[in-house]
């Protein structure tokens, strides 16, 4: 019994994590692009995953505040989520630094093994930790929320 149920949060939150990922595919080439056509970096820091991150967070804080484990299915669901979506960081540092091409991806690493280790685990709990954290508190307060009683008028 214990097992299945393992395997059932396992599920719903990779299930949690799909759209995520999916839109993360296309969030880092869109920054990317625009920094190539020459938008400056305090608008483009505006399209960035930390901020699909936190959204998703907050999105998932509603949906699950009256599931059995919330916390631990947005915990399970980042812990996917962010470190597949940090693979496009790192395909576009690959092409930045391949052509020369002068963006930030290619800035301040010079080896594979430095941008995975910035990038996709420090990056990792970049996203990670603030997006748990908000998605908690969402869950607190739509808890509260729903045990305080409505006032009529």
């Amino acid at each position: 019994m214990e097992l299945s149920n393992k395997q059932g949060t396992l599920q719903q939150a990779f299930d949690l994590a799909k759209m995520p990922i999916i839109i993360s595919i296309f969030v880092t080439p869109v920054r990317f692009l625009l920094e190539l056509a020459g938008l400056p970096e305090s608008t483009i820091f505006l399209i960035g995953l930390l901020w699909l991150s936190l959204a998703f967070s907050v999105y998932w804080g509603i949906k699950l505040h009256n599931e059995q484990k919330p916390y631990l299915l947005i915990l399970i669901s980042l812990a996917i989520f962010s470190p597949i979506s940090r693979l496009t960081v790192v395909a576009a540092w690959w092409v930045d630094i391949t052509w020369g091409l002068g963006t930030h991806y290619g800035l301040y690493f010079d080896t594979l093994p430095q941008v995975l280790l910035n990038h996709a685990i420090y990056g990792t709990l970049v996203q990670i930790i603030p997006s748990f954290i908000l998605g908690s508190m969402t869950i607190v307060i739509m808890r509260y929320r729903k045990s305080k009683p409505r006032q009529t008028k």
